[in-house]
């Protein structure tokens, strides 16, 4: 009787020159810098531009609802939120509720529009149209240098 030898691997055996691949480990990204319109002027009259908004929690969400500051007034919900998540304007590392009170409309508006688009989209990436040739393309809200946001 002679014996052959089988080219054919077993069912499930990994080839000698395949190693098997370890799975890639995802990453999220939770922070995301930002510039603002305006600024941050602080009471000493300096002007802080840039910093970091984190992703929200469910307790970020949860937490000022029982503030009585936002039961008596709903809209000053935007105020509490936004201390909770942004965790640096400038050299400004303590974000409270009258840091963001002091903020410029326009800043306030800024600060709101990206919580929503990380926090609902999960970027701060917008697509825009140049309104004399029409042509599309898309911007970072959070900023770069001045201009490019």
């Amino acid at each position: 009787m002679r014996r052959t030898s089988s080219l054919v691997p077993p069912p499930g055996a990994v080839p000698a020159t395949e190693a098997p691949v370890a799975p890639q480990r995802e990453t999220l990204r939770t922070e995301f810098p930002f510039e603002l319109p305006r600024g941050y002027v602080d009471a000493a009259g300096m002007v802080h531009r840039d910093g970091v908004m984190r992703l929200a929690t469910a307790r970020d969400e949860l937490v000022p609802l029982r503030d009585d500051r936002v039961r008596e007034n709903p809209p000053y919900l935007t105020v509490v939120l936004l201390s909770r998540v942004i965790t640096r304007i400038g050299t400004v590392v303590d974000v409270h509720p009258g840091i963001v009170e002091d903020l410029f409309a326009s800043d306030l508006a800024f600060l709101q529009d990206m919580y929503r688009r990380i926090n609902s989209e999960g970027h701060t990436r917008a697509g825009v149209v140049c309104p004399e040739c029409r042509h599309g393309f898309v911007v970072d809200l959070a900023g770069g240098r001045l201009g490019e946001s």
